[in-house]
């Protein structure tokens, strides 16, 4: 689910960051710019992980700042496809089941990778599973906050690219530069509780210990 990424950048270090170390404003500038980012391509950057190179420092003609080069290690949350995950039903749509990790919310989980059959709830806004049993079906509601297991099937990166004038609301294009799309259609995927082992009544237990105590 975490990688780490190896990645190189020129770190502008202005003079109010001159009273830490050059490695300490570095650390703390990288993280500033990457931080909680969608890298294209990358993934969304964590934190980061470990300095490998410090070049030399350059301050040019009418900038007082120094700039850096630096290679670096950065933590990033990219999974691999067929990865196994375990989020929370965010919400649920006619276009599939949203799950959040907490930190990353755009995963869908798509009608056609829902177990089968399944159906749209308009009145609780839930996906549910008609569960055959017996002959009978048994519905099994994909409620909002409830933990469920998924298989990551495929990932896209989006280039958030300007469609305004700098500075208004419509400046950045409204895309997520960053999701995942999974899977619950096969056996042991889908919501925790409905693979949880039924738990023993304590009065079966007593019986039991009593018969054995006979």
């Amino acid at each position: 689910m975490f990688v780490l990424a190896e990645m190189k950048d020129v770190i502008r270090v202005t003079p109010d960051h001159f009273h830490q170390s050059l490695t300490e404003s570095i650390t703390t500038l990288l993280n500033r710019k990457l931080a909680n980012k969608v890298v294209l391509n990358v993934g969304l950057c964590i934190a980061l992980f470990d300095i490998t190179h410090i070049g030399h420092s350059y301050i040019f003609p009418g900038d007082g700042s120094s700039h850096t080069e630096v290679k670096f290690r950065y933590i990033v949350f990219r999974p691999v496809v067929e990865e196994i995950l375990i989020g929370k039903i965010r919400s649920c749509s006619r276009e599939g089941v949203h799950v959040t990790l907490g930190f990353f919310d755009d995963i869908l989980i798509p009608v056609n990778a829902l177990q089968h059959p399944s159906r749209f709830d308009e009145n609780d806004q839930a996906w549910v599973w008609e569960y055959p049993k017996d002959g009978e079906k048994h519905d099994l509601f994909m409620d909002s906050g409830e933990n469920i297991r998924f298989r990551v099937t495929s990932e896209a990166f989006e280039e958030s690219l300007p469609i305004g004038p700098p500075g208004t609301e419509h400046a950045v294009q409204t895309v997520a530069p960053y999701k995942l799309v999974g899977g619950i259609n096969e056996p042991g995927l889908g919501l925790l509780s409905w693979w949880e082992a039924p738990e023993q009544d304590d009065g079966d237990e007593n019986d039991e210990e009593q018969e054995n105590d006979e």
